[in-house]
Parts: C-alpha cells; structure tokens; sequence
C-alpha cells in the first residue's frame, strides 16, 4: 500500500502545481494551438479556468485524508457520490455502477493570479481484496479521468451552443458528460485536439444548472464515436423498465421524501425489503435520475415523484402495467415480426381486453394506466370546437366514446360548466368513470352509455375518440369511424387524440407506439395522411390539426361535404 499511496499523492501533488501555476488566457491557447484574437477574448469573457481533475484509488476515508494531507489539501469527508465518473467507469470496466463507491471532494486552492480554484479529486474506494485493483492499474495508466475544467461564467444556452462549436472547431470531439443531480451542476466532457500542448487530453464544461436538454445533443455526437458503449447501453433497457416497476410495486416512493433524505434501513423496514439489496436498486434508480443519492440516504425527484400512489399525475399504474403483462408478452415480439400474430395473444391466449376484462384488478389497472397518460389532454378542453359548444345558447353535449374511468370527460367538463358529458363503455369501466365523476362533481352533467361502438349515441354536439383507433386495424377503424358518422349531427365535431407518426422519419414516441400496439394489441399508429384516408372512408374529412404533449395530436374532423356534380 505505501507504493500505491506515494504513487497517488504524487500525482495528486502535480495536479496541485498546474492548478497553482496557470490561468484561463493562458491556458486555453495550449488547448487549443491557434485560438488567439477575439475568439480567444470571447471564452476568456465567457468561461473560466475552474479546476483540474484527477482519480486516485484509496483503501479507506483514513487513506483518503492522509493523500490529502501530504498534497496541502483540506476537504471535508466523505464527498459528494459521483454519478458521472461512477458511470463511466461502470461502462467502461463493465461492471455494475452500485460496486464503485466513487466521491467527489473539492479542495481550495490559490491560483497564481490570485484566483479561486479548485483540484477535483474523484476518489474511487479500492479496499484490499475487492477485485477492484485492476481498475485502479488500468485508470492510473491511461489517466482517462484527468481532465481541466472550465467553468461557464453566464450559462446561457446561446453561450453554450456557442463555446461547443468554437471548441469542435479548434479539434475538440465531445466525450461524455452528465447532469449530477447532487450539487444541481451539468458537465459536457471533450477530447482535446491532438495538437494541445497543456499535458491533458480531456476537458469539461461545467455549467451550474440543469441543461440536460443541451445535454443530449451532446451525448449523441460522443456516442455516434463509441457504437459498442451505445448498444450496451440500449441493450440494458429492459433493467429500466423492471427497476422502475420494482420501485413502483414495493411502493418505495410512498415511503420516500422529496425534502430530505431518508436512510435505507429505515425505508427499507417500511416497504419490507432487504435493506443491502434495496441499496442496490436505489443507486441504479439515482442513474437514472428517478432518486438522489446523499450522506443520509436517498431522495424523491419530481420523475420518482410521479411513481407515488393517488398523486395528480401519478404513472404508478403505467409502470405496473409496463413492467407486468406487457413486459411480457413483449419477449414474444419476435413471434409477432415473425408471423403476423399478436405477442399478447401468444402469450396469454387471448387478447389484451378480455384478458383485463376477466381480472377486476387488472382491469383497474389498465384503465389506470391509460390516465397516467393525461398530461397528453391537458391543452384539449381548449380546442375551438370544445369552446364552441360551450358557448352555444343551450350549452352543448360532449360524447366520450371508449371513454375509459372518465379522466379526459371530467377535464373538459371542468373546464365547460356549461357542457354536458355522455360516456360509452364497457360495464367494469362505466362504473369506474361513475364514481370518478360524481366525486369530481360532475355527476349531473354526466350520462352513462354501457355498450360497444355500434351503440355510440346519436345528437351530441363534439365527439371524441382518444387513443383508440391505435387498438384497431385499418377495417375495424373504418367500422368504428361509420358508427360516429352515423350518429354525428351535420354541425357536429369529432376530436380524434392520437399520436401521428411523422413522415419525415424524426424522432417521436409514435414511433416506438408503432411497435408497442403491433406486439400487445394487433393495432398500429399511422400518419396523418393514413388518417385522412380513413375519415374520407367513413364519408367525414380531416379539417384541422393541432399538438398535444407527450408528442401527441388532436386530429379535429366533421362529416365530408357532398360534392356537386358537373
């Protein structure tokens, strides 16, 4: 161990020096070898020279204190956890993040100029025996944690688009970075150019705040360079969906706190778990940002936050239900590319609505889950065809056809109290939409129709269909679409809510929607022009378009015009 802690604090000690020795007009030209003029006063204004990292790899906190105290440093122990470098060095080494017991601690030190730095020191916790000893050879030798930071003075997103484009034009290349949610900071990672003369091959931009929006476009410029990282990545998907779900059924956010962190033995006596293994899915989850990770435990974040039971817009259920049935019958998706037929159905031997439709509980929960989707409705009690109605001298009567436990009906009569609601669903489902709506008051203004879609009812004024025409296959949604023509007056309107797939291949959940309804329920999503076709079918004509959250639409239709002849 002497060898090892010489090897360390002299390292940590040369670190120490640069840090003392250099200053951002200075240093940045050696970065990047041609940067000079009023590129150069532009990040010099923009950005300053904060700090130099480096990883060194204690036994223990004791080790730790005695490196730090060799070098002339003072911190306060233990760190702040690293989510950043954990992760890296968890993809890097392939094993799993929970065993890196990585901090981060942040010594003062005095610039020559007179500046405020600091010497970052990620500490990777390598107790004798741990089988952590080869990644601590490896990293000491290729130094990839080693890097200089600058801080971004005024974190504009203008400015940062800005500093990224002038380091990528002076050779940097984008190489990591992450949002750590502890000290409320997002770093963006770059290998220097070939060219630099500063000795260090890495650099960061530390940006107080979350900008993980700029973030992503970031990460996808490093990942086009690292294509076995990408896939790894994406191959570990199905952990997600199941750490989510286990959070979700355990029922560990009801135990947790958004405020203060609450300790792992205390949470988990609370949800009857073990307390090391439940450790373990909480630092996966503090990944993925669901949780925080602090001295004193674990904390709710507003995402986690939503995976509470009865809070407003809890997506509790949707875990549950993509974690449980639909996980299932998701592992036969190759049956359905195969053959044709529904993974659901091979799975369970019959389709996904009778099969809910015979468990009362299952039922539940899916009617849940399709209102943990409601942020996609929020916008749409203020359609013009909704507030048309509303104004009309005798009111208007809104038709909620499959209308699920009256989630989207109870929001547009919130917003109307001059509307009346008629909800058509299956018996199980018009009970629940009963008792929701009369607790929301609505139950008075509301009828209740227990039927099929033959059966939607005539003389309303708006009619909607969300989220249902995905279920179906091109016929049966031309059946469906007849039945609400029939039944529509000529002044009627007919609000369609789904998600369009685009037709210029962007990125959308419709897309990956496309493939859940192909696996789970023999349905599809479609573009706006198939819609379109479809209506014309059914003798109505798609008048109007407009977006929803969630990347959602509201596809506004009316009965077609007959054209005259000659």
């Amino acid at each position: 161990m002497i060898t090892t802690l010489s090897g360390d604090t002299s390292r940590l000690l040369a670190t120490v020096d640069f840090v003392k020795e250099q200053d951002t007009a200075a240093l940045l030209p050696l970065l990047f070898p041609g940067l000079d003029g009023p590129e150069l006063r532009s990040l010099v204004e923009h950005c300053r020279f904060s700090h130099a990292a480096l990883l060194v790899f204690p036994s223990d906190e004791t080790e730790l204190r005695a490196m730090l105290a060799d070098c002339g440093l003072v911190a306060d122990l233990p760190g702040r956890p690293s989510v950043v470098v954990r992760e890296r060095l968890a993809v890097r080494h392939r094993r799993p993040a929970a065993e890196l017991d990585v901090g981060i601690l942040r010594p003062d030190v005095a610039g020559a100029d007179g500046e405020h730095r600091t010497v970052e020191v990620f500490a990777l916790t390598v107790p004798p025996g741990s089988g952590l000893e080869e990644i601590a050879a490896c990293e000491r030798e290729r130094q990839h944690e080693a890097h200089v930071a600058f801080e971004v003075v005024a974190p504009d997103p203008l400015v940062l688009r800005g500093l990224a484009s002038t380091f990528a034009r002076y050779g940097a290349v984008p190489d990591g970075g992450g949002y750590n949610p502890h000290e409320n900071g997002t770093v963006f990672y770059f290998g220097a150019s070939a060219e630099a003369k500063a000795g260090y091959r890495r650099l960061e931009l530390y940006v107080p705040g979350d900008h993980r929006d700029l973030l992503a476009d970031h990460l996808d410029g490093h990942r086009a360079r690292q294509p076995a990282e990408t896939l790894l990545r994406l191959l570990t998907g199905a952990w997600t969906t199941q750490a989510l779900a286990t959070f979700a059924q355990l029922r560990v956010p009801d135990a947790m706190d958004g405020e203060r962190a609450v300790g792992v033995e205390e949470l988990a006596r609370t949800v009857g778990a073990r307390p090391g293994k439940l450790a373990t899915l909480l630092r996966y989850l503090a990944m993925l940002g669901a949780v925080e990770e602090g001295h004193d435990g674990f904390r709710l974040t507003e995402p986690g936050a939503l995976l509470r039971d009865g809070v407003p817009g809890s997506m509790r259920a949707l875990a549950l239900m993509y974690g449980g049935p639909f996980y299932e019958s998701f592992a036969a998706l190759g049956h359905t590319v195969r053959t044709g037929e529904v993974a659901f159905e091979h799975v369970f031997g019959e389709n996904h609505f009778d099969h809910f439709a015979r468990d009362p509980e299952l039922a539940e929960l899916f009617d849940q889950s399709m209102a943990a989707g409601s942020a996609m409705f929020d916008p749409l009690p203020t359609h013009p065809a909704l507030t048309a109605a509303a104004e009309a001298p005798a009111g208007g009567t809104v038709v909620d056809i499959a209308g699920g436990n009256g989630e989207l009906l109870g929001r547009v009569l919130a917003a109307h109290p001059r509307l009346h609601g008629v909800l058509l669903e299956r018996p199980h489902a018009v009970e629940a939409a009963r008792l929701r709506l009369e607790e929301a008051g609505h139950g008075t203004r509301c009828a209740f129709v227990t039927g099929d879609f033959a059966d939607v009812p005539a003389g309303g004024d708006v009619y909607v269909l969300s989220r249902v025409l995905h279920d179906w296959d091109d016929e049966r949604c031309r059946e469906i679409l007849r039945h609400c023509a029939r039944a529509m007056p000529e002044h009627a309107d007919l609000l369609v809510v789904e998600r369009v797939l685009p037709s210029d291949g962007s990125v959308s959940l419709a897309t990956a929607w496309d493939v859940h309804m192909m696996c789970n329920v023999g349905g599809r999503e479609r573009q706006a022009g198939h819609y379109g076709r479809l209506f014309a079918d059914a003798g109505l004509a798609l008048v109007g378009r407009a977006p929803l959250p969630l990347d959602g639409n509201v596809l506004h239709v009316r009965k077609a015009r007959p054209t005259s002849a000659g």
